[in-house]
């Protein structure tokens, strides 16, 4: 094997791990011997070290870990700093709405509800710090319990559940009737 091509498999698994590999792992993929695995490494630690980049190759006992220099740091922190756009869509929100007002709800309550799965729509508000597992439902197969976090409130603009609108009881089977017919269509298909 080359050895552009050799660095380029190596940099690329050591960037996809993130945390140290075992030389002699590295030697088998690119299929060459231990010693010239680390020749090889040894010359892509010079490159790093010789060309302005925020990286470099550390070496420990018999592992090699890609690593980011520490004067990069401050640029890291200002993108990990960063607030994340948070992009809430239809099944989201509704989904965030059947956990505010029937807290603590499981997941098979709140897919009765909404008539369709909501896996996604949950991971979506768990990410988001939106929502969060409150415990188990001391029901068989110990259902996990959700219900909203402190970001949720700072998001909405309340300071407790209670100041959420109360829903008025024709829309609320407005919204079941809706519910309803969405699982009449997903039926039909």
């Amino acid at each position: 094997m080359e050895q552009a091509r050799a660095e380029a498999i190596m940099e690329a698994i050591l960037f996809a791990m993130g945390e140290s590999v075992e030389i002699s792992k590295l030697a088998d993929i690119i299929e060459l011997d231990v010693k010239s695995t680390k020749k090889i490494l040894k010359e892509m630690e010079e490159k790093y070290q010789q060309e302005d980049r925020g990286i470099y190759l550390t070496q420990f006992d018999n592992a090699v870990q890609l690593c980011t220099k520490a004067e990069m740091y401050e640029y890291l922190i200002k993108i990990a700093k960063s607030p994340r756009k948070m992009t809430l869509t239809d099944t989201v929100l509704e989904t965030l709405s059947i956990i505010a007002y029937k807290q603590p709800v499981t997941r098979v309550e709140i897919e009765r509800v909404r008539g369709v799965s909501c896996d996604h729509a949950i991971n979506k508000l768990l990410e988001y710090d939106l929502i969060t597992e409150l415990g188990r439902l001391d029901a068989p197969g110990r259902p996990l319990l959700f219900g909203t976090t402190e970001q949720f409130l700072r998001c909405f603009g309340v300071k407790s559940l209670e100041e959420l609108p109360e829903l008025n009881p024709v829309q609320l089977e407005e919204f079941k009737q809706q519910a309803e017919e969405e699982v009449q269509l997903q039926l039909d298909i």
